[in-house]
This record gives structure tokens, C-alpha cells and sequence, in this order.
């Protein structure tokens, strides 16, 4: 039996230690809140509820542990799956609530340690240590489930690790049109099985999303989610009862709005539009450059909705003013180009007599990949030159969120921007004070280097950053504009070899310049890494080249100049820089082939 006669996915709950709820709390807790968020209740749905509790108390007859069914993806298929799953999750944030991954809290994680070894967790422990009571239980489980089909899942405590010990063993014909684990101990290391965090660090090609509910209160969610393990996963911080037991109950999980709503998307579909993955951004018609420059104003807004007082006035001020250049740069280069203005463009140029300022809308253009090298590029722009009012982070980052959230890759996405510029930070400095620059702004870093390279970086930049591009957006907006900035800094970030190199060189180029560059590079390297995409050997052999050319150029120098002179100090910081960006790389072995 495929599904139920309604169409509607078979629903299977896996519950944790204990007697497994035979009384079906969990399902009464779901019937209830089901119509508080608009959907229907289980008396349609086929519901499998497996017992297995006596087969996690001690080993039965030997069973074979069941093999794996879905294989793994190509590389293509798997960026295409990837892909499509960053969506919906993106999307089912929108739906549900903003991700929320917790932190790493020692005592919590300890609390949880002692718990696993303890004699009331022995149900836990056979499951984790004993493969023969892994087997029979998930041979019992795969033995009540349909062939073919979908199906959605949900897990409660150690049933929501069972449910992702299961993912790869489901018949092949079932699809998970959606997963939610409620109460997990899945990010505890103790909760491994089987190495799930290794298996598990790409989707599965059979699952849609998994959305994980944890508690502050819950000690066995020990503050956290599951992200930090499984970082495609969509993290959602409930409430449930303060009490340590009734906190983790699956009735105070699935009584909540979130797991209902979830639930009930997964079972039966949207309630309304707002679940439609069909791109409304921008208008079709715009160039790369023109949704660059679209992208940064939106996000110059989300930062202007957070703000207030006397500052909220300065930065809207600003925004107005930077909003009618950036269209006006615009339209003048359509102009110069024979094109249309797009209609995109058009709704959003600034009435200057008006208080209003229209907003430009959400874009999804951009892959995850895509979108890495842009991001971080925005997070280091002074999206307001020549203009500089100085924006608290907090704020930054949470406008961030909302900006790769809008773009259907997840709120997250926006937090990992700047964890990643942290972590290069902290790289680069050392044991040195580095007083760090914007880069993109016209006075320092991208004119400079653009300048210094004499075209030769921006020409042999690479895809959308390509030659003919980067010459379009300078010849229409010049490297000093937001758009000409952005496309610019973007560049140089990315760009190949011996034209960056020649531009470090540059006596022009100051080392500020050199170590926002470096920076920016290293931090698309690690959010590349957070994200478990592929390495990009472009970085690491433009670095490479920079420290050479840097290493030649001192060697030359050094006999014949003052040991303090102005010239070998700079040179000096800019290796620095190259150098500790290279190290750190080196540490990690997807780089040490390149080493």
C-alpha cells in the first residue's frame, strides 16, 4: 500500500526509550494542535506507530542488519539536490520560524553524557552499542512500512536518531516528503551510530526536508539543535513545559504550533501561497550586474528596518540618496547600451519629494554556491558610500539572515557570512592588531587594486565575474559606485593568478588593502567549508602566486634599503597576511594536496 486512499503520505512515529507511549499521547497532542494551525486531523492518514521497546531492552533471535537502499549521487545530481533542498528548507523557514541552531553548552553536554551511561538509558545504550539490537529494531520498523510511496516521519529522543539510522535503509520506492525529529540527542557525539554525523553530512537523495524542534528546558536537546552536526537541517527553537520530564514529552513537542504546522505541510500541502518555491523576485530581464546592485539595496534596507532614532533618520537619509545614484547609474548605462530599462529598475527609483522608498523584492537567482563569493562581499561593503554611519553587528547580521532567507538559502547562510569573516579575522591577526578597512570603498582596496593590476585581475576573473562582464559594469558604473564596487571587490576575491599578484605588488596598493583582500578570500574559503562545498582551487593558487611574487619582491629590495624603510615595512604586512592565509589552509587536508 502506497499511501492512504486520500492521497495523503503515510504518517510513522518513532518513539524513544520508555514503553513507547501505547496509550498514543503523542498522537492525541498532534490531532489537537492539527486545526489550531488550519489543517485537517489523522482520521484519513495511515498512521504506523511501531512498538519496539522490548526489542531495545535486549537482543532476541539474531537478525541481519538491513542494507543500505539509496545509493549515493553523482556530483551533479548532488548539487542539483542540494539545491532544490536548501529551497524548501528555506521556504519551510518562511512558513515556520526563523533557524535557530542553539549553542554548545559543556554542562548540558556533559548532563547528557552522564544520562547515556546511566542504568535508566540502558534502552539507549542497547541501541547504540549492540548491533544486534540496532537490527531487529529497525527490521521491525522496515517490516510494518509500505514499499513504495511517501511517507513522512517523525521521531521523538532516540527515535529521532533510529529515523535518521533509517533514512538509507527505506525501500527504495518510498520518498520522506518530510522529516521532524523532536527532542534529539542527534549533535551529542555519544549518538553517533553507526558514524551518522559522516553518513549524513550530504541529504539523502529520498528525503524532501527535516526540520528538528528542540527546547531550552529539554535536557536531552542539551540547548542545541541538530545543525551543528547536520548543517542542512532547519533548526526550530520551541517552547515547551519548564520541567526537565515534560519538557522532552513528544505530546509537549507536537502540541506546539511548529511541529503541528510542519507536520501538517508535510501530510497534506500549503495552506496558501506562501509555501510556493516559484521564483517572484526580480525581473527576469536584469543583468548580473543589475542584481548586484538590486541585492545590496535590499539589504541596506532590511538594516535600515532595524534601526531607530536619530540614526534610522541618517541611514534612510543616506539609502535615499545612494538608491537614486544606483538607478540613475542604471538607466544611463541601459542608455549607453541600446537596452531597456528593466521594469525592476523602474518601480524602484526614488520620489526625492516623498518620504516613501520603494523596496527591492527578494531574488532567488543565486545558487548556495553562487551566492558565496557575493555575500561575503557584501558584508564587507559600505553599502552607503560615500556616506558612513557605522551599523551595530548584531544588526548587520541579523538583516543579513533575512537577506539568504528572502533568497530561498536559508536564514543560516547569513549567520555563516560573518561566522566565517570572524574566524578569518582572528587567522589573520595573530597575535597582531590589525585595524581593519571596508575594502569596497572607493578610497582604498578595489580601485587601487583594479588600478594596479592594470585590468589584469578583472580580466581573468572567472564565470559570471568574467571579462566581459566586469568591463560592462566598470565602463557603465566605475569601480567607485555601489554596483561597480561590489562587482569589483567581487572580482578581485575570486580573480586568477598573476593579475591580482601584480596588484598586491603594487607599491599603490596599500597593505590595509591587501589584508581586507586576503580576508575576504579566506573567509569564502571557510564558509565554502561550512557549507561542504567542494574546494576551490582558484584562492589557494592566487595567494600561492602572491606570496611568491611578495617573497621575490623583498628578496630584491631588502640589501639595498633602510631595514625600516616604508617599502619593506609593507611588504612585510602583506605577507603576513598571504602567509597566515596560507597556513591556515594548510592545516586542512582538502588543501594539502595543493601545498
Amino acid at each position: 500500500m502506497e499511501t492512504t486512499q486520500s492521497g495523503v503520505p503515510v504518517l510513522l512515529f518513532l518513539h524513544g526509550v520508555g514503553e513507547g507511549d501505547p496509550a498514543g499521547r503523542w498522537r492525541a497532542a498532534l490531532e489537537t494542535a492539527l486545526p489550531g494551525v488550519g489543517y485537517p486531523g489523522l482520521s484519513d492518514v495511515r498512521v504506523i506507530s511501531p512498538w519496539y521497546a522490548d526489542a531495545l531492552r535486549e537482543r532476541g533471535e539474531k537478525v541481519r542488519m538491513p542494507g543500505t537502499t539509496v545509493g549515493k549521487l553523482r556530483k551533479e545530481a548532488l548539487d542539483a539536490h542540494r539545491r532544490d533542498l536548501v529551497q524548501r528548507t528555506a521556504a519551510m523557514e518562511q512558513m515556520l520560524g526563523r533557524h535557530v541552531r542553539g549553542q554548545d553548552a559543556p554542562l548540558a553536554t556533559a548532563v547528557v553524557n552522564a544520562a547515556v551511561g546511566s542504568p535508566g538509558f540502558v534502552q539507549a545504550q542497547n541501541y547504540l552499542q549492540d548491533e544486534g539490537v540496532r537490527a531487529q529494531v529497525l527490521t521491525r520498523i522496515l517490516g510494518e512500512l509500505p514499499e513504495s510511496g511517501r511517507i513522512v516521519i517523525v521521531g521523538h529522543s532516540l527515535g529521532s536518531v533510529i529515523a535518521a539510522d533509517l533514512l538509507s535503509r527505506l525501500p527504495a520506492g518510498l520518498e520522506v516528503a518530510g522529516l521532524v525529529t523532536i527532542g534529539s540527542p542527534l549533535a551529542n557525539a555519544h549518538f553517533d551510530v553507526g558514524a551518522l554525523h559522516g553518513q549524513l553530512r550530504n541529504p539523502p537523495a529520498n528525503l524532501a526536508w527535516w526540520v528538528n524542534l528542540w527546547s531550552a528546558s529539554d535536557p536531552v536537546a542539551a540547548l542545541r539543535g541538530v545543525s551543528s552536526v547536520f548543517p542542512w537541517v532547519l533548526d526550530l527553537k520551541v517552547p515547551t513545559s519548564l520541567l526537565p520530564g515534560p519538557s522532552h514529552s513528544s505530546r509537549a513537542y507536537l502540541g506546539t504550533a511548529a511541529a503541528a504546522t510542519a507536520v501538517g505541510y508535510a501530510l497534506f500541502g500549503s495552506r496558501s501561497r506562501e509555501i510556493v518555491l516559484a521564483s517572484t523576485g526580480v525581473d527576469i530581464t536584469l543583468d548580473p550586474q543589475e542584481r548586484t546592485g538590486l541585492q545590496a539595496l535590499r539589504y541596506a534596507h532590511l538594516i535600515s528596518e532595524r534601526l531607530d532614532g536619530e540614526q534610522a533618520e541618517r541611514y534612510r537619509g543616506a539609502l535615499r540618496l545612494v538608491q537614486a545614484a544606483v538607478i540613475a547609474d542604471i538607466r544611463v548605462r541601459a542608455h549607453r547600451n541600446n537596452r531597456p530599462l528593466p521594469l525592476a529598475v523602474q518601480d524602484l527609483e526614488p520620489d526625492l519629494t516623498s518620504s516613501g522608498l520603494p523596496v527591492p523584492p527578494a531574488s532567488r537567482h543565486l545558487s548556495q554556491e553562487e551566492a558565496v563569493v557575493p555575500l561575503i562581499t557584501l558584508a564587507e561593503q559600505n553599502l552607503l558610500a560615500p556616506f558612513e554611519i557605522d551599523v551595530d553587528r548584531k544588526v548587520r547580521i541579523e538583516a543579513m539572515e533575512d537577506l539568504t532567507a528572502g533568497m530561498g538559502l536559508g536564514s543560516s547562510l547569513g549567520r555563516s557570512v560573518f561566522e566565517a569573516l570572524d574566524e578569518a579575522t582572528r587567522v589573520l591577526e595573530g597575535k597582531r592588531a590589525i585595524r581593519w578597512v571596508k575594502w569596497g570603498t572607493v578610497a582604498i582596496g578595489t580601485l587601487a587594486l583594479a588600478l594596479a593590476t592594470g585590468g589584469l585581475a578583472l580580466a581573468a576573473a572567472p564565470g559570471l565575474a568574467g571579462a566581459a562582464a566586469v568591463t560592462s559594469a566598470l565602463a557603465g558604473f566605475g569601480p567607485g559606485g555601489m554596483i561597480g564596487g561590489l562587482v569589483t571587490a567581487g572580482t578581485l576575491v575570486s580573480a586568477g593568478t598573476t593579475g591580482i599578484a601584480v596588484g598586491v605588488l603594487s607599491p599603490g596598493t596599500s597593505p590595509e588593502s591587501v589584508e581586507a583582500l586576503v580576508k575576504s578570500q579566506l573567509a569564502v574559503v571557510i564558509l565554502r567549508t561550512k557549507l561542504h562545498l567542494e574546494p576551490d582551487p582558484t584562492i589557494w593558487m592566487s595567494l600561492a602566486e602572491m606570496e611568491r611574487m611578495l617573497h621575490r619582491e623583498r628578496t630584491l629590495l631588502a640589501p639595498y634599503s633602510d631595514e625600516k624603510a616604508e617599502v619593506i615595512t609593507a611588504l612585510d604586512r602583506k605577507l603576513a597576511a598571504v602567509t597566515a592565509a596560507l597556513n591556515h589552509m594548510g592545516t586542512d587536508s582538502t588543501w594539502q594536496v595543493l601545498a
